[in-house]
């Protein structure tokens, strides 16, 4: 791969953590209100007029049957069990721990990624992922302490659901444009957790329209910066930049939740992102001395 897209993916991958983290957070609160299942048809409703709009403003839309089908449903149903698994997940948990156990997800993507896409893992990422991995170790503490939690559990499975559907992403990414990747996955979403979620539906109110709209933008804009940074960059070498997620769940929950974490977690934290830091200069000093 060129410098300047290993580059580019980097870039939208920091942009979509940020987006996610800020989505992650209305979805929480909506969670309080609304069952996890139909949080997640809500998420990707909100979103689906926007990405519409946006794929017709790409000349997209005469095109959109053209997709690898097989593994576009894969990747429509993966995308439900993930937000509903992490809907019913944060209920419990707060955002610092939901992401502490969700980057179990880097792992998995790297392992798969050698798997199915025959893909080198140089020595940097490795080192990146098992340093952050062992910063994740230090939030859950030595003893592994609420890991096997029912709401902790859930957030394991999303993580799973996501390290398959990342990859997944990836292999699309060869055949199919990346505007129909983002429309079919929020379509799938938007049509199967409805139909799960028709039976025990809540009306939503006006009160929470400001927190539909914000979910719709930060997921919209978000799922475009994912895809970008998975279509253009390898999946071990983008994953491990979830990990900068943990700094924002902690503010956000320090600011909304007046929750501050223990010093486990800033150890952790402090690791965690250290070792994001490390692979982006890593892959910066690595593209320019391919291109002085």
């Amino acid at each position: 791969m060129k410098a300047p897209g290993k580059l580019r993916a980097i870039y939208a991958m920091l942009i979509a953590v940020a987006l996610f983290s800020l989505m992650d957070t209305v979805m929480k609160l909506l969670s309080a209100r609304y069952p996890a299942m139909q949080v997640a048809a809500l998420r990707a409703l909100t979103s689906l007029p926007l990405v519409l709009l946006y794929v017709a403003w790409r000349g997209a839309l005469g095109s959109m049957l053209q997709v690898r089908w097989d593994l576009q449903l894969l990747r429509g149903a993966l995308g439900i069990a993930m937000l509903a698994l992490f809907a019913f997940g944060i209920r419990a948990l707060s955002l610092a721990e939901a992401y502490s156990i969700f980057f179990i997800a880097p792992a998995l993507i790297t392992a798969l990624s050698v798997l199915f896409l025959k893909e080198r893992v140089n020595a940097a990422r490795w080192t990146a992922i098992v340093v952050g991995l062992a910063g994740v170790v230090v939030v859950l503490r030595p003893t592994g302490a609420g890991m096997l939690t029912l709401g902790g559990l859930a957030i394991l499975g999303a993580a799973a659901c996501y390290a398959v559907s990342a990859i997944t992403a990836r292999v699309l990414g060869r055949t199919d444009r990346s505007e129909h990747v983002v429309l079919w996955l929020m379509l799938l979403i938007s049509v199967g957790a409805s139909g799960l979620a028709a039976p025990n539906w809540v009306n939503v109110g006006m009160a929470d329209a400001p927190l539909l709209c914000a979910l719709a933008v930060t997921g919209f804009l978000g799922q475009l910066a994912i895809t970008e940074a998975f279509s253009r960059g390898e999946p071990s070498s983008v994953a491990p930049l979830e990990y900068t997620a943990l700094a924002w769940g902690v503010g956000l929950d320090w600011l909304l939740w007046q929750t501050l974490p223990d010093h486990y977690t800033l150890i952790g934290a402090a690791i965690i992102i250290g070792s994001g830091i490390y692979l982006i200069r890593h892959e910066h000093d690595h593209a320019n001395a391919e291109h002085p």
